[in-house]
């Protein structure tokens, strides 16, 4: 076989089940061998769509999320999606071809030739290599897999020259098995001492995010064991179910989650990167820290960079939370002290302060979020940067991780719910997934409805009707400017989506929402369901 077919047979070692791409005549022997493997190709309308895809379902499935992405404008058209999986350390890899040894470079204007692709690449991805020669393939597999396995997970991409992709293997024999690795586990001097801080705390808090998520079960059982509320960053929603006395599923860039936090006297940040978008939004530089703080996280540079911790433990949050909680003595809220203490009333008393203080709109937004949530069982919640999307960022919980996520924080790109949810109902077909958009970010999207019906998925797509890019109309006048470029000409939606052979319903007010979500379960097709702003006074 050839190298493209060898590169294939290890993907298929390495548990990947689906790829995302658009062929060209670049990556045509990436396909020889797809064509006749258990792995399933999902054809986007655009690369950028691929890697949006990817992402949703690295999400849902645990997996990487893998592209085939032919070289050029298909690498420049996922980089934004590959930016996004980078800033919220999400595993994708991305294998593209690159002109053929003597030409990549070389600036005579070869097809899809750039100055230098890897270079454009690498500052979106844990690493972007060359392969130069055959023997490097299993090779630099290895190396991406350790990343998504072991590391902090973030987009990995390699580039093959077409001459080396095109070339017979040099491998006599088809390896049957690969090597994957554990991730580490923190330092035990530093989680004893840690396991001190934390037994003799009054008012502990607990701080998560993404790298929490595959630990649920752990942090929900240290969270009881130490009587602590658990403010869960977006990525890191349903950590804590939301009816956990002790889930606090509100943005810590709230000035009442923030009251929480500075009155502990003892923090501990699980797999958080205390990024501004999750713990500052609005950039007021409010955000403090009393007490003694402690951060477990897998990037050991990531713990000294946004906020240098009194104790840093560098480890996988399930391993090292495994370890801890073997030393913890407490039990509970019977050793928080003093009356009011108890991490239950804490948390209690910081959401009801959370509530009192939303906006009519914004529970109107929130309460979308829970009507979806009575009509289907346990859905998949995908959102853009839209309004919606921002209030429940700041409000809203959910019943289990990786069950509600959107692009409103970290790079903040728009177009990403559509392909993601697509992604996403690749990954979980026995999820009702519903994907939440406004009016101008679906037009950055389009055309992935037709990638939803070549891929014989369903999915609910929820459109806010508001006229364009309100958020920033609102942004610009809060600072005296005009509005300009805000105000956009939309198409008729309805004929769009019906083209693409999709069902149109509308919901004029939030009534008759139980009735369209019931028709949407009967309909054969995905459904897009159109909410005029007016829905929401």
């Amino acid at each position: 076989m050839n190298n493209g077919a060898y590169l294939t047979h290890l993907l298929s070692l390495y548990d990947v089940d689906c790829v995302f791409g658009i062929p060209g005549v670049h990556t045509l022997e990436l396909y020889r061998a797809l064509n006749g493997s258990d792995i399933r190709h999902i054809t986007p309308r655009h690369e950028q769509g691929a890697g949006f895809m990817a992402d949703g379902y690295a999400r849902v499935t645990g997996k990487p999320g893998v592209c085939f992405i032919i070289s050029g404008p298909g690498m420049t058209n996922i980089l934004t999606a590959m930016g996004q999986a980078w800033s919220e350390s999400i595993p994708m890899l991305v294998i593209s071809t690159v002109n053929s040894h003597g030409r990549m470079g070389s600036g005579e204007g070869w097809l899809h030739e750039l100055p230098n692709q890897q270079a454009l690449v690498s500052g979106v991805s844990a690493f972007s290599h060359t392969v130069h020669e055959a023997c490097e393939i299993p090779q630099v597999l290895a190396r991406a897999f350790a990343i998504f396995d072991s590391c902090r997970p973030r987009p990995v991409h390699i580039e093959i020259p077409i001459n080396i992709l095109n070339e017979l293997s040099p491998f006599s024999e088809l390896p049957q098995t690969v090597l994957r690795l554990a991730p580490p586990s923190g330092d035990s001097n530093s989680i004893t001492n840690a396991a001190k801080l934390l037994n003799s705390a009054a008012t502990p808090v607990i701080l998560t995010g993404g790298g929490a998520t595959s630990s649920a079960t752990l942090v929900q059982k240290l969270a009881d064991t130490l009587d602590s509320p658990v403010v869960m960053t977006v990525n890191a929603r349903g950590v804590l179910p939301s009816d956990h006395p002790l889930a606090v599923s509100a943005s810590a860039s709230l000035p009442e989650v923030r009251a929480l936090i500075e009155g502990a006297d003892v923090v501990l940040a699980i797999g958080t990167e205390l990024g501004p978008t999750d713990y500052d939004f609005n950039e007021d530089g409010q955000f403090v820290i009393s007490g003694t703080f402690i951060q477990i996280d897998i990037d050991a540079q990531q713990i000294m960079r946004t906020r240098i911790p009194d104790m840093g433990i560098v480890g996988d949050a399930g391993q090292t939370i495994a370890l801890l909680l073997a030393l913890i003595e407490r039990q509970g809220s019977g050793n928080s002290g003093n009356s009011g203490n108890s991490g239950t009333e804490r948390a209690a008393v910081c959401l009801s302060a959370v509530t009192g203080m939303t906006s009519t709109r914004n529970s109107k937004y929130i309460e979308l979020l829970d009507i979806i949530n009575q009509q289907f069982d346990d859905p998949i919640i995908v959102g853009d940067s839209t309004q919606i999307i921002y209030a429940t960022n700041s409000n809203y919980g959910c019943a289990r991780t990786n069950s509600y996520f959107n692009s409103a924080m970290g790079l903040g790109t728009l177009g990403y719910a559509l392909p993601a949810a697509i992604g996403a109902a690749i990954g979980r077909p026995e999820k009702t997934v519903v994907a939440i958009s406004g009016d101008g970010g679906l037009q950055f999207c389009l055309a992935e409805l037709a990638t939803a019906v070549d891929a014989n998925i369903q999915i609910i797509l929820i459109v806010h009707e508001n006229g364009g890019y309100v958020e920033i109309k609102k942004s610009m006048s809060a600072v005296d400017i005009d509005p300009i470029g805000v105000d956009l000409m939309l198409p008729d939606i309805t004929a769009v989506v019906a083209a693409f052979g999709w069902n149109t319903l509308r919901a004029n007010s939030f009534d008759e929402l139980p009735s369209v979500f019931d028709k949407c379960q009967t309909l054969k097709n995905s459904a897009l369901v159109l909410m005029n702003d007016a829905a929401f006074e």
